[in-house]
């Protein structure tokens, strides 16, 4: 007799969101309408330069190539070495487009091969999305506090013995959700502590060009960082917070072009090509700094009118130094903000979504638009304190 499936399906956890389905009911409710800061979706246009850039190349009748054009991998290449700090030696080899960060994100231990009995590793407080890429392969999750671990190495880990089956390490800096940026330093200690024990470290930096209250944000691809060797280093990217492309799927690895060969071939095989017209518009964008630029003013104006008003509502801020988050807790169960926050027609996340760690706190977008903001702002000013 044949043993019953077990549909992976139904050994994930539920999907964190359905969770305020009911609070964001109630916001909805308010007579002013709902200001939903609970997600990191773009509301901003595309820039027109990208657009353009998309529909030029609307007639794209044959198959795209799961490595990028020529084109787009130059661009590639040109960004990494101008913003995120890469050697001069990095080449086409060194950079792949992706579907979007979070498919990268998910599947990256299924294409490095990780499975059983393996561990994935990642910051105590994250992005669930590391966690599921471990249940997709039947790995282990391991959160960690990583800046413990920079200081203190295999001391910093709740069973020195596991470290043997880490295979894969990822860092997010800056954090979603904190905002925390690690330093250059810390980075380093983490890549050398990785290498020594023959652990790929994966570096999410997708809120980079983000910067708030530090004077620069780091990347793993940085000699300041890897030494000068990329062997063993994967930076992951997204261009749909800098440059509102979310709807595009426009992202990309970087970094030892050993790994990414290996993910190129897997991604071969399985058909995992970005289609041919948001290459070319990918490739405009990722050469726009201007547009850039423009659209974190916007995120930094939005940011100057809703922090105060947080703190004024008797929140306090912590970490949020880069990114589109802000980190913030009033001193009580995380969801028992998010319920008085919408009875005042504002919806946030609970920190609960992002680990243990956030049980008391929650995590504020600066993705709505000027008006809601402010409306945001004005609704916090008459919030009753905790």
């Amino acid at each position: 007799m044949h043993s019953p499936r077990r549909p992976l399906a139904a050994r994930l956890p539920a999907f964190p969101w359905d969770a305020i389905a009911g609070a964001k009911e109630r916001a909805a409710a308010h007579e002013d309408g709902i200001v939903d800061l609970s997600v990191g979706t773009p509301v901003d246009p595309t820039p027109a330069s990208v657009q353009q850039a998309l529909a030029a190349a609307a007639d794209s009748h044959g198959y795209p190539t799961t490595v990028g054009t020529p084109a787009l991998r130059e661009a590639l290449v040109d960004f990494v070495r101008r913003h995120r700090g890469a050697p001069g030696t990095i080449d086409v080899d060194g950079v792949l487009p992706t579907v979007g960060s979070k498919e990268l994100v998910a599947h990256l231990p299924f294409q490095l091969g990780i499975g059983p009995e393996e561990i994935v590793a990642f910051p105590a407080i994250a992005y669930p999305t590391y966690d599921m890429g471990a249940r997709f392969v039947g790995a282990q999750s391991l959160p960690l506090d990583l800046v413990a671990l920079a200081e203190h190495g295999d001391a910093a880990l709740p069973d020195p013995a596991a470290v043997s089956r880490i295979r894969l390490l990822w860092l997010n800096s800056p954090s979603n959700p904190t905002g925390d940026v690690l330093t250059v330093p810390q980075m380093a200690s983490l890549v050398t502590w990785a290498r020594e024990r023959g652990i790929v470290v994966a570096s999410d930096e997708c809120y980079a060009l983000l910067p708030w209250t530090v004077d620069e944000v780091p990347s793993v691809l940085d000699p300041r960082v890897n030494g000068g060797s990329l062997e063993g280093v994967l930076c992951v990217y997204s261009l749909s917070k800098q440059s509102n492309l979310a709807g595009y799927r426009a992202a990309f690895v970087a970094g030892d072009p050993a790994l990414v060969g290996e993910l190129l071939a897997i991604r071969k095989q399985a058909g995992m090509m970005i289609p041919g017209p948001v290459q070319a518009a990918m490739a405009t964008a990722l050469g726009d700094d201007e547009a850039v630029a423009a659209q974190r003013e916007i995120y930094r104006a939005r940011r100057e009118i809703l922090a105060p008003a947080l703190r004024a509502a008797g929140g306090e801020i912590s970490g949020s130094q880069a990114g589109l988050y802000l980190w913030t807790s009033f001193g009580e169960d995380a969801m028992v903000t998010v319920e008085r926050l919408a009875d005042a027609g504002v919806l946030v996340a609970p920190g609960m979504f992002y680990g243990e760690g956030g049980g008391s706190t929650v995590r504020v977008a600066l993705t709505a638009t000027d008006e809601r903001i402010a409306a945001a702002a004005g609704r916090l000013e008459h919030l009753e304190r905790p």
